[in-house]
Formats: structure tokens, sequence, C-alpha cells
């Protein structure tokens, strides 16, 4: 039983080591000369910035997102329930119509706070 653990601790230290490897190697190749003149300002299509360079978006079009991909991969679940639909029987029928509802709550609710307008 301990072996298994032994195996996972193995190999949770060999990421930590590979990533700091990575790391350390990285600071190692790097260039050392200080940045001067033009190297330090922002480059944006061949123009210089014009204003504030730190733009604000409306949380709106973030929350539009996530809902899109919210029920995008929930969506993912239907298809193999689809595949073996006849195989499953009664019992994943109903398991299917409970998912689909919360899902449609979930829309309901997300329509009511207003989460799918976009202006």
């Amino acid at each position: 039983m301990l072996y298994q653990y032994l195996t996972v601790v193995v190999f949770l230290v060999g990421a930590a080591v590979v990533a700091w490897a990575a790391l350390a190697v990285n600071w190692l190749l790097r260039p050392k000369r200080p940045q001067v003149g033009d190297q330090r300002e922002t480059y944006e299509c061949g123009l210089k910035t014009q204003g504030p360079t730190w733009v604000q978006f409306r949380i709106g079009y973030f929350l539009y997102a996530l809902i899109f991909l919210l029920f995008d991969v929930e969506t993912i679940f239907l298809y193999p329930w689809a595949v073996k639909f006849q195989v499953l029987g009664l019992f994943a029928f109903i398991e299917m119509l409970i998912f689909i509802g919360i899902l449609i709550l979930g829309l309901w609710y997300a329509w009511k706070e207003g989460g799918l307008e976009w202006l």
C-alpha cells in the first residue's frame, strides 16, 4: 500500500525538480545586459501607444464567455449518453432529464440575472 504512495511522491518530486531546473536554466541563459531606450517601451503593431495602456472591459463580456464555456463543456456529457442510449435504460434517461433540468435552471438564472445581456 505504501509503495503506491511512494510512486506518487516520486512523480511529484520529479515534476518539481524538472520545473525548478527549467527555471534555473532559463535564468542562467537569459541576457544579463540592462534594457535601454526603446527596448523598455510597449510595442503594439508598430505604433506608439497613446493614452493609458490599461483598458478596462465590461465584466459582462467575461460573464457571457464563461456562460458559453459552461454550457459548451456540459454538452460534451451528452455525447457518450447519446451513443449508449439504447443500452443504458430508463434509469440513465431519468438521470439525463435531471441533468438537462439543472442546465435549464442555470440558464434561466443567468438570463434572470442579466448574464446574457450583451450591452
